[in-house]
C-alpha cells in the first residue's frame, strides 16, 4: 500500500512538474513540487491549475449567487451608480441587464435601446438582450425585429440561442409553422435540453402528442449523460409531463 501512495505521488510530481515546465511557470515550482511533493503539489494546483478550471468557475457562480442572495439589490445598486458617474453604453448596458435579471423589463429596455445608437447602434450583445427583454415584457413583434436585426448584422452570433428565443417568439405570435421549422433545425445543433423541452412543449399543444412523449422521454433518458445541474431543470420539466400523462 506504502509502494502504490509512492508511486501514485510520484506521477503526480512528474505531472505538476512537466505542466510546470510546459507553461513556462518557471523552475521555482519545479524545485517546490521536487523538494515538498504534498505541499508543493498542492500549492501548484490551487495557485496555478485551479484557477480558470470548469470546477473554479463554478464556485466563483456559486459564490455569486449567495452574495446576491444575502444582498439582492447590491448590484443593481452598484450599476446604477456607475451609470451615474458614468454613463458609457457598457455601463448602461450592464445595467440593464440587471433590470433584465429582476424582471424590470420597461426599465431594461429603456436601456437597452438607448445603448442602440452610434457605432453601437448594432451591437450584438445589447441586440440580443434587448430582443429578450422585449419578449419577456410580451412585445413579441419588436422582439422579433431586434432578431432580425441581430440576424442581419450577426448572422453568428450565439446562433442557437438566438434561434430559440426566435422559435418562443414565433410561437407566441402565433407562427406555429415557423416556430416548428425552426425547432427542428434546432434538434441537433442545440447544446442541452431546453429546445426539446419547448419544441415538445408545443408538439403536444397543437396534438401531435406522440412526437412531444417521444422528445420527453429521451430528455428524461439521457439525463445520466449530463452533470450540469442548469440541466436538471429540464430533465426534471420532461419527467413530470410524461408523470402527468401516465397519471
Amino acid at each position: 500500500m506504502t509502494r502504490l501512495l509512492v508511486v501514485l505521488l510520484g506521477i503526480i510530481q512528474f505531472s505538476f512538474a512537466y505542466h510546470a515546465v510546459k507553461s513556462g511557470k518557471g523552475a521555482m515550482w519545479v524545485t517546490i513540487i521536487i523538494v515538498f511533493p504534498v505541499v508543493g503539489c498542492l500549492a501548484y494546483y490551487f495557485m496555478e491549475v485551479f484557477p480558470g478550471t470548469r470546477e473554479e468557475r463554478a464556485v466563483r457562480r456559486h459564490i455569486h449567487d449567495i452574495a446576491k442572495a444575502l444582498n439582492p439589490d447590491g448590484e443593481l445598486k452598484h450599476r446604477a451608480e456607475e451609470v451615474t458617474s458614468n454613463a458609457s453604453v457598457d455601463n448602461r448596458a450592464k445595467l440593464a441587464d440587471e433590470c433584465l435579471a429582476k424582471g424590470m423589463f420597461d426599465e431594461a429596455i429603456r436601456l437597452y435601446e438607448s445603448c442602440l445608437e452610434g457605432v453601437h447602434a448594432n451591437d450584438a450583445r445589447v441586440l440580443f438582450s434587448c430582443a429578450r427583454a422585449y419578449f419577456y415584457n410580451g412585445n413579441n413583434r419588436q422582439a422579433e425585429e431586434i432578431l432580425a436585426r441581430l440576424e442581419k448584422a450577426h448572422p453568428k452570433y450565439r446562433r442557437d440561442e438566438a434561434l430559440l428565443l426566435e422559435a418562443r417568439v414565433l410561437d407566441a405570435v402565433g407562427e406555429t409553422d415557423r416556430s416548428l421549422a425552426i425547432y427542428e433545425r434546432l434538434r441537433n445543433i442545440y447544446v442541452g435540453f431546453e429546445a426539446k423541452y419547448r419544441h415538445a412543449l408545443l408538439l403536444k399543444r397543437i396534438g401531435r402528442e406522440r412526437e412531444a412523449d417521444e422528445l420527453f422521454a429521451f430528455i428524461a433518458q439521457s439525463a445520466r449523460r449530463t452533470a450540469l445541474e442548469s440541466e436538471q431543470e429540464w430533465v426534471k420539466l420532461a419527467r413530470a409531463e410524461r408523470e402527468g400523462k401516465a397519471a
